[in-house]
């Protein structure tokens, strides 16, 4: 054979022996991924506050309008106007110069009742022993005895008198019946007043404890009355400003201050609120939070751990002793500073995934870091759950 047939067929077959043990070459093995980096928390328990935030009215705890108990002409008044005031301090003062007249008439009416029963009174002892010895008739004398119970009787009317006109010179001079924040005077000096006015003089209302009348769907008052059950206590109330800060005082429920609107079904509900700074006013509007239940041993996720299927369902990632993730199925109610109250599916010490869930797949083993609530939204959370 020709030596160069020979050479191109030893580099065919050093070229098939090459490829062959090219193939026989075992494949380089693929890397395993690394466990995904999450954040999560571990769950604990602690006393939850579930309350609803409901609008309300304040009204004044007593409120008095100061009328006239007699008809006069106002001199003056004796007040400042918004100004606090006692029970029993002079509001107005009327002309007491009739008043004054009439004592003095009932006095001197008085004065001649007493002396006519004097005199008959002398009448009578001076004729009891003359008829006693016949010497007058028992007529005269019984005539004499009735004159003088008519001069005791008359001698009493005149005192009863007097007292009816001193009692009006009395009301001549107007004071506050009860303590509290009088407004503006609603007559001048030298107005013309009296019993049949329909406007009074001024109003006082009292204001150290107001009322907050507030609205709720009667449906919710069951659930309410049963959480009042523990006592006053067992049911803070909060009063948010117009800027939804939290007002200094505290209330409370009366619960026999509840009434139902007829024409809304709306339960009316009064809160006693202690308001020593007066910053509570008659008239304002405000928001009741009321807590509807207490829970002692609560349970609360973040808000970013918690998923929802496509048919609204509820889900959370939690991680077990090894760090392996599973998908569980959660039942969540109100929220409380961003935050779920959980219902069910989740337990104290558990570990949910707060951040990073994107990254799992069931069975999965996770690099777990702990999750840190940021301060700003730590500083914007309410102070109880809000419905």
């Amino acid at each position: 054979m020709h030596p160069s047939h020979l050479t191109k067929k030893n580099i065919l077959i050093a070229a098939a022996l090459l490829s062959l043990a090219a193939c026989s070459k075992p494949a380089p093995q693929e890397e395993a991924a690394p466990p995904a980096a999450v954040t999560v928390l571990k769950l604990q328990a602690a006393p939850v506050v579930l309350s609803d935030e409901l609008p309300g009215r304040v009204a004044a705890f007593r409120t008095a309008d100061i009328r006239p108990q007699v008809g006069g002409i106002v001199l003056r008044r004796q007040f400042e106007q918004g100004a606090e005031v006692k029970a029993g301090q002079k509001l107005f003062q009327l002309n007491p110069a009739p008043f004054q007249a009439d004592v003095d008439s009932a006095a001197a009416a008085l004065q001649h009742a007493v002396a006519t029963a004097r005199r008959a009174s002398s009448q009578a002892e001076r004729l009891k022993p003359l008829v006693e010895a016949d010497a007058i008739s028992r007529q005269a004398y019984d005539d004499a005895v009735a004159q003088r119970e008519q001069a005791v009787a008359t001698v009493a009317q005149a005192r009863a008198s007097l007292a009816r006109r001193r009692l009006d010179l009395a009301f001549a001079s107007i004071e506050a019946p009860i303590a509290g924040r009088i407004g503006s005077e609603l007559v001048t000096e030298g107005a013309l007043v009296g019993l049949a006015d329909a406007a009074p003089m001024a109003r006082i209302q009292q204001i150290d404890k107001v009322y907050v009348d507030v609205r709720q769907p009667a449906a919710a008052l069951a659930a309410l009355q049963a959480s009042g059950n523990g006592g006053a206590d067992k049911l803070p109330v909060t009063i948010l400003g117009a800027d939804g800060q939290p007002h200094p005082v505290t209330g409370r429920i009366l619960f026999s201050g509840i009434s139902v609107d007829a024409g809304t079904g709306d339960a009316v509900i009064r809160v006693l609120v202690d308001n020593p700074q007066r910053q509570l006013l008659p008239g304002m509007f405000v928001r009741a939070r009321i807590a509807r239940a207490v829970q002692a041993n609560g349970v609360l996720v973040p808000q970013q751990a918690v998923l929802h299927s496509s048919d609204g369902q509820a889900q959370a990632w939690v991680l077990d002793g090894m760090h392996k993730a599973s998908l569980k199925p959660i039942a969540v109610g109100d929220v409380l500073e961003h935050q779920y109250v959980v219902n069910s599916g989740l337990k104290a010490g558990d570990t949910v995934v707060v951040e990073g869930q994107e990254r799992l797949q069931p069975g999965a083993t996770a690099a777990p870091q702990p999750w840190k609530r940021a301060t700003a939204v730590a500083k914007a959370a309410p102070v109880s759950a809000v419905r």
